[in-house]
């Protein structure tokens, strides 16, 4: 067989690219010596965001997304919409509810979050949900809005009923590090049951680095770490889990 073909080729679904250029070039080309040839780089407020989409119109298999954290839900989604025309933005997010940390109060987490599946209908992108102890209320705020026909709950940390009622809803699920973890049997059996068509992997760096790197700032070069395990957990090889993520997140965010 030919050796390309058969090298696992892995998109990271959702990572935080260094500001500093020459960081980024640094990560990046560690990243292509790993088989990671496309990255989602996730925005988390404006700033950011626009940031995100100055690294995506350099670098060469770079998309960005634009979107307010629910840490940051209290100032606000202005100046937010008008990022979401570049031909380099391909989702809304990281949006949703952080119910763990609540840096933003949860009336203004719930009221970005629902702004923001909005901005999703309206420009017909994908959008990327965080959600953290607050399944109920973003399940209940998904269906008053109505769910993007590309969604995915990104660094999954539900168990299978979690799992479920994304699915239901039509959601991918995206798996991260801590699928490593030996504390996180349960979101391991989400991602034992996740349809092949419907499951994404990421790194979400330069968090949640993936045993044996845990403590370590993350990089998207580790991706492939994260899909070594998910094959074990799926009863699956490394290159099925590259392929079939690689299809997906091709479907979530239409890329190339």
């Amino acid at each position: 067989m030919n050796a390309e073909l058969s090298r696992p080729k892995w998109t990271d679904s959702h990572c935080h690219l260094p500001e500093d250029l020459d960081k980024c070039l640094e990560v990046l080309n560690g990243a292509a010596s790993a088989g990671v040839d496309r990255l989602i780089d996730v925005g988390t407020d404006v700033s950011r965001s626009r940031a995100a989409i100055k690294r995506a119109e350099t670098y060469e298999n770079v998309f960005a997304t634009a979107g307010v954290h629910p840490h940051d839900a209290e100032a606000g989604i202005d100046g937010l919409e008008e990022l979401l025309a570049n031909k380099s933005v391909v989702a809304v997010g990281e949006c949703g509810l952080d119910y763990h940390y609540n840096y933003s109060n949860r009336e203004a987490q719930k009221i970005s979050f629902a702004e923001q599946i909005k901005l999703a209908h309206k420009y017909d992108l994908a959008l990327v949900i965080h959600s953290r102890s607050a399944w109920d209320d973003t399940f209940d705020i998904l269906d008053a809005e109505g769910i993007p026909d590309r969604t995915v709950f990104h660094c999954f940390t539900g168990g299978a009923p979690e799992a479920k009622k994304a699915l239901d809803r039509g959601a991918f699920l995206s798996f991260s590090g801590i699928v490593t973890f030996k504390n996180a049997p349960e979101v391991r059996e989400a991602a034992a049951l996740a349809p092949k068509n419907r499951y994404l992997i990421e790194t979400d760096s330069p968090y949640l680095a993936p045993i044996p790197n845990r403590g370590k700032p993350n990089e998207p070069a580790w991706v492939a770490i994260v899909g070594e395990s998910l094959a074990v957990t799926r009863e699956s090889s490394s290159l099925v889990v590259a392929r079939e993520t690689w299809a997906n997140a091709s479907e979530l965010y239409k890329l190339p």
